[in-house]
């Protein structure tokens, strides 16, 4: 849901935003799994689709080729620390750490719940992107 939503948003941004390229995958995620039919739902109705999702393992290999990985909780940045070291401390965010509300930061996973976490990991997620848009766009500025 987090890369439909990202891939949405930044879709309609200039360039270099809009050429971004953005990856969804788990670290206790297969590979070649479909997304959940409750996950296609949520993002049906926020006009984004889904069925063409396949999970996605966080292997060593594609976790040192991101420039910044944002995880849904600090259990999820834990275990990339784990695989990877401190090194890769630097570019590891919440994604939701970039809200300015009083909120909390992380996104419970909705994995095996009912249709209402989805709707709501779904809305915190939606919550958070516009703060991960800014912070990509200090970080890969506009060329004049």
């Amino acid at each position: 849901m987090a890369a439909g939503l990202v891939k949405h948003a930044l879709s309609i941004k200039p360039a270099p935003l809009n050429q971004l390229e953005v990856l969804s995958a788990g670290v206790a995620a297969g590979n070649g799994y479909p997304a959940s039919t409750n996950s296609i739902a949520a993002m049906k109705k926020v006009g984004i689709d889904l069925r063409d999702h396949e999970s996605c393992y966080a292997s060593d290999e594609l976790l040192e080729r991101a420039d910044f990985i944002f995880g849904m909780t600090e259990s999820h940045l834990d275990s990339v620390r784990y695989h990877l070291g401190d090194s890769a401390s630097q570019k590891l965010y919440l994604m939701r750490q970039f809200v300015e509300s009083g909120e909390s930061i992380e996104i419970p996973d909705p994995f095996g719940g009912n249709f209402t976490a989805y709707e709501n990991a779904r809305d915190s997620m939606v919550e958070a992107i516009p703060g991960l848009i800014r912070f990509l766009a200090r970080q890969f500025p506009q060329n004049p």
